[in-house]
């Protein structure tokens, strides 16, 4: 009996000298998982922070660009193209402090849609269509879905009705096919008649007008679209 309490003694004793040793390895395997985790959010960090210091800095750097450009003589449309950018750019750099700390490491800032519709919609209200035209197609790349897409897709279509009225209309009849119900069908199918009626054509201009009294009746074109019928004499 003697023996064999001294044999269970020493197990026990063997046991507890294995568990310190697993519960000590457990212990500094737990504060090297924590010493790393702090080290890799300080590099996080660091790397935020650079990222930030050197958009920031390019930032300036475009608007001296842009100030040295108008003082040596550079084209209007150039500058408000550049200018667009700024805008854009500087609204990033705005938003971009809120949106720091959900962001992955290394994501790219994306304006979104709403800020690429008002600064393209913008621009074309100041006489640029190009700059505009730009915006407004980089808003249907970037964001396919959002509910600017028919009024993007419609001012395309304006960007381009003054010189080239075969573009606008493509991008008239992608509303009035794709966007029936939008704000902007009504307009785009009133605009087509017009384009119609100024090439002479005026069987289709005839048609396309009816279809606005028809299919949108009580829209402010379907009222444009009736004095066109009379006008026309049906």
């Amino acid at each position: 009996m003697t023996l064999s309490r001294a044999e269970a003694a020493r197990q026990d004793s063997v046991r507890a000298a294995r568990l310190a040793e697993v519960i000590a390895l457990q212990r500094r395997l737990a504060d090297s998982l924590a010493a790393s985790q702090r080290t890799l959010s300080a590099v996080q960090s660091s790397l935020q922070g650079l990222r930030g210091d050197v958009t920031t800095d390019l930032y300036s750097i475009q608007q001296q660009l842009v100030q040295v450009q108008a003082l040596t003589g550079q084209s209007q449309q150039r500058l408000t193209e550049l200018r667009t950018q700024l805008e854009v750019r500087g609204e990033q750099l705005g938003a971009a402090g809120t949106r720091d700390s959900a962001r992955p490491a290394g994501a790219p800032v994306a304006p979104s849609a709403d800020q690429i519709y008002q600064t393209s919609l913008e621009q074309l209200r100041r006489g640029s269509p190009g700059t505009a035209r730009q915006g407004f197609r980089e808003l249907l790349r970037l964001y396919p879905g959002d509910p600017h897409v028919p009024d993007a897709t419609f001012f395309i279509g304006e960007t381009f009705a003054a010189d080239q009225p075969d573009s606008a209309a493509v991008y008239y009849n992608q509303v009035v096919r794709n966007a029936p119900s939008s704000a902007r069908a009504a307009t785009a199918l009133y605009k087509l008649g017009l384009l119609a009626d100024r090439r002479k054509d005026l069987d289709q201009a005839k048609e396309l007008y009816q279809r606005v009294v028809k299919e949108y009746p009580k829209s402010d074109e379907a009222a444009l679209a009736r004095d066109r019928l009379k006008s026309l004499g049906r």
